[in-house]
């Protein structure tokens, strides 16, 4: 995991999206991440020690998908794709989806997470509880505040 946290590696503000009809992690951060092009990123990922808490049942919902033709995995805390471009290995099809979600969340790499920095309303570990260790967020949530914006009277 990269040293500079995703609040100050990432300017948010700078994206934009380009209107296509589907949307992926490529759209939203700007970005692909090395582990969705090279398998042996994630080959080492242990499923059961990387599952939060000891409950299985939420990783037994994460199936390989398809986006724009491509095998994908939905990364429910962004609500988008992460395409996987490497050779999926046949019959381990949903055990590399899990695989390259899970190294995604480990690394802090979902968009859902970079937004914690700004909307957490409450203390939780940054990354879930797919890393140990986790800088806590949302400890000091206020909520936004619109420049020149005043409520209207009587309200």
């Amino acid at each position: 995991m990269s040293d500079v946290s995703p609040k100050t590696q990432f300017d948010l503000a700078d994206r934009r999206l380009s209107g296509t009809s589907g949307i992926d992690t490529e759209e939203l951060t700007g970005r692909t991440f090395p582990y969705q092009f090279d398998q042996s990123l994630v080959d080492d990922i242990d499923l059961v020690a990387a599952t939060p808490g000891e409950d299985l049942n939420w990783l037994e919902d994460i199936h390989l998908m398809t986006e724009d033709g491509v095998p994908a995995v939905f990364d429910r805390y962004t609500n988008a794709f992460l395409k996987i471009h490497f050779e999926i290995p046949a019959g381990r099809e949903d055990e590399y989806a899990r695989k390259v979600l899970i190294k995604h969340l480990q690394e802090g790499n979902s968009y859902g997470i970079w937004l914690k920095h700004q909307h957490a309303k409450f203390p939780q570990p940054e990354l879930g509880s797919w890393l140990q260790g986790s800088a806590t967020v949302g400890e000091d949530w206020s909520p936004p505040r619109l420049e020149g914006w005043q409520p209207p009277v009587g309200h």
